[in-house]
């Protein structure tokens, strides 16, 4: 059976980087580039034009920054994942980019193959930020207003309780940004069965997305005295 390819808007001003990215992508047959935008207001025509799947969004956009062009996205192509390539390791612009609904931060120093990975895991369900920037989503956390950093704990009054000793050790890889595959050679368990303990602990926990669950986490492990 051929695989639909996955149809994905460039959104960055420098023309090199965007053309070098789009060159990158079309050479690979899992994707299909639909459009390519230089600044906010342009990616949110394109977006509205071709409903792309997935929307490779810069940050230092001319104007308007990509952060603050979410909304506009999301409402041009309500279905599409976001995922922010960006050169900000700044964990404002992370938390940020989090709450306005990207489904992924990467900087633009992760690799063709890690990239590729991280599209494919987003249309999967998943959240993914570059492992570099992992104790920043920690800070970000601690940094919010109590109410705000809470939310995610709303899920349940002691939610770690909920899970089994493998999916509470599958949660610690979660936090420090493992991907399904690296948690599986860790664990020496097959990437399939991850994924399982991966669906289960969303559900037990009521969150969304690994993000999400990366940050009740840390969260919590922030919160344990020592030893405990």
């Amino acid at each position: 059976m051929t695989m639909v390819p996955v149809r994905v808007l460039v959104v960055d001003d420098h023309t090199l980087f965007r053309r070098g990215l789009i060159a990158l992508l079309a050479g690979d047959a899992r994707f299909q580039v639909v459009a390519e935008a230089g600044d906010a207001g342009e990616a949110q025509r394109r977006a509205a034009a071709t409903q792309p799947d997935v929307i490779l969004l810069d940050n230092h956009l001319p104007g308007v920054t990509g952060v603050d062009a979410l909304a506009g996205l999301h409402e041009a192509a309500p279905a599409a994942r976001v995922l922010m390539l960006t050169v900000s390791e700044d964990e404002r612009d992370l938390a940020a980019a989090l709450r306005g609904g990207a489904r992924g931060y990467l900087l633009k120093t992760v690799d063709s193959e890690m990239l590729a990975s991280a599209i494919l895991r987003t249309m999967g369900g998943e959240s993914v930020v570059s492992p570099e920037m992992t104790s920043k989503l920690v800070s970000a956390f601690r940094a919010m207003p109590p109410a705000e950093a809470a939310a995610p704990a709303q899920a349940a009054a002691d939610p770690i309780h909920n899970l089994s000793p493998r999916e509470r050790e599958i949660l610690r890889h979660i936090a420090r940004g493992a991907s399904n595959k690296e948690i599986a050679r860790a664990l020496e368990i097959a990437e399939t069965t991850v994924k399982i303990h991966v669906q289960h602990i969303l559900r037990k926990l009521n969150l969304s997305s690994r993000v999400q669950a990366a940050v009740l986490a840390s969260g919590l492990d922030a919160g344990r005295p020592p030893g405990a």
